[in-house]
């Protein structure tokens, strides 16, 4: 009986000892269980806040990019001259046709094509433009500047006793897009001879 009741006493302390085990167990539980609401919580506020911090990241790029593309195109200015090589003419021909200069001296913005001779305007602005024509005797030379389809100035040089030049400017508030080139008339020569190229320029003064 003795033996029994010990079996027993032991039987009831190792119960006792198994339940504080489970009882603190389901303590600590509870307490990581807490804290992972509250860790996703905080998570929760820093992703929230991380897509805030995106949006004004993304915001700030954008128009960090607009000011760089608005600065890019303000840096709009050309200087070319006629032919490639000094010494040579162009003309006559029977109808007036646009000059295409081929000698760059600059062209930032690129808004000034070699292949055709136009200018095409990039931004809405002001522009200021000068061309110079260079003359020999006997011949007779006459180019004009256009805006698009019409007409704004002219040089003319009739038959110089010897080599003449001409020059001329126009201040003109382009569209985007717009176009500006210079024109040999009928029957008309120009000549490059290295120290006198004929030449066209430009630049933005402001943007509009």
């Amino acid at each position: 009986m003795k033996m029994l009741a010990a079996q027993k006493t032991l039987l009831l302390l190792c119960v006792g000892v198994s339940l504080g085990h489970a009882f603190i167990t389901l303590e600590q539980f509870k307490s990581i269980e807490e804290r992972l609401k509250a860790t996703e919580e905080t998570l929760k506020e820093l992703k929230r806040e991380n897509e805030a911090l995106r949006t004004i990241t993304k915001a700030q790029s954008d128009k960090l990019e607009s000011i760089q593309a608005e600065n890019n195109a303000k840096k709009v200015a050309f200087s070319v001259g006629l032919l490639a090589s000094g010494e040579q003419k162009s003309g006559p021909y029977d109808t007036r046709t646009t000059l295409v200069y081929k000698k760059i001296f600059t062209n930032t913005g690129n808004a000034y094509d070699p292949n055709t001779g136009i200018f095409k305007a990039p931004v809405n602005g002001v522009y200021f433009f000068r061309f110079y024509a260079h003359a020999h005797t006997p011949t007779q030379m006459a180019v004009s500047l256009h805006k698009n389809d019409q007409l704004q100035c002219s040089v003319f040089c009739q038959k110089p006793f010897s080599n003449a030049n001409g020059s001329n400017g126009v201040v003109l508030s382009l569209q985007k897009g717009d176009e500006v080139y210079t024109q040999l008339w009928e029957n008309s020569w120009v000549y490059d001879d290295g120290n006198s190229y004929t030449s066209f320029s430009g630049f933005l003064l402001f943007s509009l």
